[in-house]
């Protein structure tokens, strides 16, 4: 599994919020592209793993606010995986226009199976060193 991996998102309209900021929910929708952009360019996807039964939960989210972003900025997303337990899965998310920090994120991922039971962290998780 990468490490980190970079991605591109260009703020629509409809994510801005009456000042034309880039409405704060958005950044965990954000967030949660890089993760799966992550795990796509690491070979997998999250839905073979829905389909064997195992769903990742977000347990913790938080995200620090620097500077505003605006619609139509085309924006750089790293995502980071940071640490990873047999039990869960926590990320980092920095956010830039071009090279200024918008934002710092944080997330923590759990796996349960159907019936909400926590399951072990599959080992492809395990990120390069």
């Amino acid at each position: 599994m990468l490490r980190e991996h970079e991605i591109e998102l260009r703020v629509r309209y409809q994510e801005t919020d009456p000042m034309g900021f880039l409405h704060h929910a958005c950044y965990f929708t954000y967030f949660e592209i890089g993760r799966t952009e992550l795990l796509r360019a690491s070979g997998g996807n999250y839905r073979q793993m829905e389909e064997q039964g195992m769903l990742v939960v977000v347990v913790r989210a938080e995200c620090r606010f620097h500077r505003p972003a605006r619609y139509d900025d085309i924006l750089r997303l790293r995502t980071m995986i940071v640490r990873v337990t047999p039990a869960k899965i926590e990320h980092e998310y920095r956010l830039f226009l071009r090279e200024t920090l918008l934002a710092v994120g944080n997330v923590t991922l759990a796996v349960i199976d159907r019936e909400g039971k926590v399951q072990r962290v599959p080992e492809y998780f395990q990120v390069e060193a």
